[in-house]
């Protein structure tokens, strides 16, 4: 009697956990899990774009013509000495400034005007190798030459800037002289001091532009004590 009414004690404590088993369970099931907050998205950074260079806008800036009057002398010189002066004064243009510089050759005074009318951004450089008009002598001597510039302003054909420009045998560099004979020597000898000084006239036109000259030197024209 006493061992059937343990064991329906054990099953009655069997049902209870069972019971209580079950309603944890259920208790659990029937709860609301928390709410998870999703983590915000972390950022790309976006590349910076490559900076493009600008382009550089076109400047067609200034130009210069320059051309020589071989017939503007009444007195006879050698080819040579109004290459020497064409020569002289276009390489100093075009070495000591930016600007773009084209050699026309035999030109006259009113083609010179014609041209300079018809540019827009061409100064038209004329040359003239004359006799200088101080001089007492009459004869075609190398020591007597003088250059004498006109420059022409573009599309109005104005005079922007005139002048002239002496050979200067103290002048400072070497000169080229030919060793073969007396009237050699002397023509070479006027052609490099022609040279030199059509390359101060060169520097006489940049700066009266105020165009900027690259390694000028000291220059020797125009004024010189007679």
């Amino acid at each position: 009697m006493y061992s059937n009414s343990q064991s329906i004690i054990r099953l009655y404590l069997i049902v209870a956990l069972v019971a209580v088993s079950a309603c944890a369970v259920h208790a659990q099931s029937g709860r609301r899990q928390p709410r998870t907050t999703p983590a915000a998205p972390v950022p790309t950074p976006t590349p910076e774009p490559t900076p493009t260079p600008e382009q550089e806008k076109e400047d067609p800036g200034i130009s210069f013509l320059v051309g020589i009057d071989r017939s503007g002398s009444f007195a006879s010189y050698p080819f040579s000495f109004y290459d020497a002066v064409l020569q002289g004064c276009s390489d100093r243009l075009r070495a000591h400034s930016s600007a773009k510089v084209s050699v026309i050759g035999e030109l006259s005074r009113g083609e010179a005007l014609k041209k300079a009318k018809a540019e827009t951004t061409a100064y038209v450089v004329l040359l003239q190798l004359k006799q200088e008009a101080m001089s007492s002598s009459s004869s075609n001597s190398y020591d007597q030459l003088e250059i004498e510039y006109v420059v022409f302003a573009p599309g109005t054909s104005k005079i922007a800037t005139s002048g002239r420009s002496y050979p200067n045998a103290n002048r400072k560099g070497p000169l080229i002289i030919s060793p073969t004979g007396r009237g050699s020597t002397s023509t070479v000898y006027a052609e490099q001091l022609l040279r030199y000084a059509a390359e101060d006239a060169a520097e006489r036109i940049l700066k009266a532009l105020h165009l900027t000259t690259i390694g000028t030197t000291n220059l020797q024209v125009e004024n010189r004590g007679r």
